[in-house]
């Protein structure tokens, strides 16, 4: 008989009566993510160098594309995994060996989630820490800034270690910072949206601006764009759906969940930012700023819209609320690399990631938030297709672990994660842009890892699967 290894034979489920309610847990949780200003503060932007952003077509089409973009992070990224995680009470190193086996497992999704941890780390960082430094007036990429970074995230790192406790005191209070402010700025420019103008902000894009072929263009195009910004950012998070649903107490809960803390949230936080940066068009046109008409970044227009002062506040607060979020990271890898390593004590793991995280700040990676999402969305599309695919095969139950590695799961991946990255990896060995785009890449991703491991089930490519005794069905 095959034997379990020891991080899913010793897995407890959570059980029935430690169940919460969702509002202060999944919903709360969820939109503590999308409220961070890391997210909203680019979905304007949807990926550097593109003219005009997500706003290049109207503000209308952008709209639609978010509200689209949050209901498909709802429904296809986070709904499989919350169900799997609510009916079976277990985590998501444990439900994932259904589809990749108890060897597979190991590696993906649980470790793979840790380790990305540290991208979410590098960007937090950076960004915290250049909103920190531009209240001095110190230049993005400066030595000051990285050397902020660099503290931000070895502080967080040990925070998220030694006094993840202490930090979870408050951070269910850091979300009203953000509302506040993004509510702030929507009532100071409200009354210019009707008069934001796509065609000139076009005209204010640099001519080094790239209108692409597909992006920029058309209903396809701005979806594409704000679905892989949205998409991208929110991948990881589906699938920690499953560690979110354990704490649900039923089939409602999770629905409700994510209906409040991933569409509402998104919602809330990516309509206001698209105002408020088409509500500046007049302001910056009227003060003599039109160099600012080209510019998408929210945090980046804080001054021209609230003053100085006002502004140098805003951005300490966004700061200081961003920080539970970074020691979340830490906490989080440092709970998938000791279920997959046990035996490595967790400082020297977090350690490693960490100055992985501070070398992606220190060469500039970072920076490019748009570009780790597409990295991160890349490589759980195909896990959350390939999770919500057994989901349904099983009959909308959890099957049970596999045995070794699942070559469904492992195959659909594959497939679905060069789906999803080849727009990034060809440019780095061909030193030219793929010739051909891929809409929208994390859901192509998932369409691809949804389809294949369908397919590959269907002709035997699964292995065997193994008891469970101790897991809740519901």
């Amino acid at each position: 008989m095959l034997q379990l290894p020891d991080y899913v034979a010793s897995a407890k489920p959570n059980s029935k009566e430690n169940r919460v309610g969702w509002l202060t847990s999944t919903a709360a949780t969820y939109a503590g993510v999308m409220l961070w200003f890391v997210f909203w503060q680019q979905v304007p932007m949807g990926a550097q160098g593109i003219a005009g952003g997500t706003l290049s077509q109207g503000l209308g089409l952008a709209i639609g594309s978010l509200i689209l973009a949050a209901f498909i992070c709802h429904f296809l990224f986070y709904l499989a995994p919350g169900m799997l995680g609510m009916k079976t009470g277990l985590p998501l190193a444990v439900v994932g060996t259904s589809t990749y086996g108890v060897t597979g497992g190991f590696l993906m999704p649980g470790l793979l989630m840790g380790l990305l941890q540290f991208g979410w780390l590098s960007v937090n960082a950076y960004f915290s820490g250049l909103l920190l430094v531009s209240i001095g007036g110190v230049p993005e990429g400066s030595v000051i800034h990285l050397l902020v970074s660099t503290l931000w995230a070895l502080i967080a790192m040990f925070m998220g270690i030694m006094g993840i406790q202490y930090v979870g005191k408050i951070a269910s209070f850091m979300p009203i910072i953000p509302i506040a402010i993004l509510l702030l700025l929507l009532a100071k420019t409200i009354g210019n949206v009707g008069e934001f103008s796509a065609e000139q902000m076009l005209k204010a894009a640099p001519e080094t601006a790239n209108p692409a072929t597909l992006y920029g263009s058309g209903i396809l195009g701005i979806f594409s764009l704000m679905g892989a910004y949205v998409i991208g950012f929110f991948a990881t998070a589906g699938a920690a759906g499953v560690n979110f649903g354990c704490g649900n107490k039923d089939g409602n809960a999770v629905q409700l969940g994510g209906l409040v803390g991933i569409v509402l949230s998104t919602v809330f936080t990516g309509v206001i930012s698209l105002l408020v940066v088409a509500g500046t068009q007049k302001i910056a046109i009227s003060t003599g700023n039109t160099a600012l008409l080209a510019e998408y970044d929210v945090t980046k227009l804080f001054s021209l819209i609230l003053g100085d002062g006002t502004a140098k506040i805003c951005m300490f607060l966004l700061a200081f609320a961003a920080f539970p979020s970074a020691c979340f990271c830490t906490f989080i890898a440092a709970g998938c690399t000791k279920t997959s390593f046990p035996k490595i004590n967790q400082w020297i793991s977090c350690g490693i990631g960490c100055a992985a995280a501070i070398a992606l700040v220190i060469f500039g990676y970072a920076k490019d938030a748009p570009a780790v999402f597409g990295v991160i969305g890349a490589s759980f599309g195909p896990i959350c297709g390939a999770m919500t695919a057994d989901y349904l095969l099983a009959g909308k139950k959890w099957i049970g672990p596999r045995a070794g590695f699942n070559p469904a799961g492992w195959l659909s991946w594959l497939v679905g994660f060069i789906v999803g990255g080849i727009g990034m990896v060809y440019p780095i060995f061909t030193g030219e842009v793929l010739p051909f785009e891929i809409p929208c890449p994390p859901l192509s991703a998932f369409v691809v890892g949804f389809v294949l491991y369908i397919f590959f089930a269907k002709i035997g490519l699964q292995s065997k699967v193994l008891d469970l005794p101790q897991r809740i069905d519901v």
